[in-house]
């Protein structure tokens, strides 16, 4: 796999969110290792993109990001 940019890799993420996630784990990882070669502490996602845009959905994709060693935040 060719090394992606950050901004490639939260996009990955929004397809496959909103294709039941699919193939969720390697975007994930991808993402990880984009923020590390890019040096980025948190990744940045827009609400208005994800499946669940409420609270709770947020709040579940934070967790379930934490737990994979990666920090992240929502735009306004």
């Amino acid at each position: 796999m060719s090394d992606l940019t950050l901004q490639q890799a939260i996009d990955n993420i929004y397809v496959s969110i909103n294709k039941d996630n699919e193939d969720l784990d390697i975007h994930v990882a991808a993402l990880k290792a984009a923020m590390a070669r890019e040096g980025v502490k948190e990744a940045v996602f827009e609400p208005a993109k994800l499946a669940q845009s409420n609270r709770q959905g947020r709040k579940i994709m934070q967790s379930f990001f934490r737990k994979k060693g990666i920090s992240i935040s929502f735009s306004a």
